[in-house]
């Protein structure tokens, strides 16, 4: 299990905790992240922000790099 606080530049004040745990299950390894806002006003930014490509492109690379590690 991973925390840790995700700051954005743009936005000080949309500052999230963030929980990420990886399951086994039957072999494969699923992830599940949660983040958690001090207020709606907050993901707001950070969606406006571009969180939701910036977090694709992070689970994508994280899948390459477990890729190679196989």
């Amino acid at each position: 299990r991973l925390f840790y606080t995700q700051c954005f530049e743009a936005f000080p004040g949309a500052a999230a905790i963030v929980t990420v745990s990886f399951d086994e299950r039957d072999g494969s390894t699923t992830v599940v992240a949660h983040e958690r806002y001090p207020s709606k006003e907050a993901l707001d930014s950070a969606l406006s922000f571009g969180m939701e490509d910036g977090m694709r492109e992070t689970y994508e690379q994280l899948e390459q790099l477990v890729g190679s590690m196989v």
